[in-house]
């Protein structure tokens, strides 16, 4: 619904969701056509796209998705926080996905892209990305809300 800023121009704000079943840890999967049908399916020229997941084991992040930087982006998270530690999450809760939410947390669960134009303003090699870093397959809830 359109919102009036004090003493600005009309800003209208469009919600959408994207949901998606992961396969896993260190999953990473295109997020940018769901994204582009939303924008379009919203009839929107020119804001800002947001894009949010729940959860603390997920992130979202633009890469280049091809199979080479996919499998490089995956050995860097395994080295710079390796599964096999004595996190303390793991030993005060019982858990084993420490190194998951930490992961989760050095990436963020966000990003915002401009729209110019009914356009994502990404590069000619950048894609949205949705990176799955809980350790079992997932149902996942992206949030995606653009402001124009």
């Amino acid at each position: 619904a359109p919102v009036r800023a004090p003493a600005g121009p009309l800003v209208t704000l469009h919600t959408d969701l994207l949901r998606l079943r992961t396969e896993g840890e260190l999953a990473i999967v295109d997020i940018t056509g769901g994204v582009r049908r939303i924008v379009a399916d919203a009839g929107v020229s020119d804001g800002l796209v947001g894009v949010f997941v729940t959860g603390s084991t997920a992130a979202i992040t633009t890469m280049e998705y091809e199979p080479g930087g996919v499998q490089d982006l995956r050995e860097t998270l395994a080295r710079l926080v390796p599964r096999d530690r004595a996190y303390q999450h793991n030993v005060r809760n019982f858990d084993d996905n420490a190194h998951s939410h930490l992961r989760a947390s050095l990436l963020g669960p966000s990003e915002t892209i401009p729209l110019v134009g009914g356009r994502l303003v990404l590069g000619t090699w950048q894609q949205l990305v949705l990176i799955e870093l809980d350790d079992r397959p997932r149902e996942r809830e992206l949030h995606v809300q653009i402001v124009s």
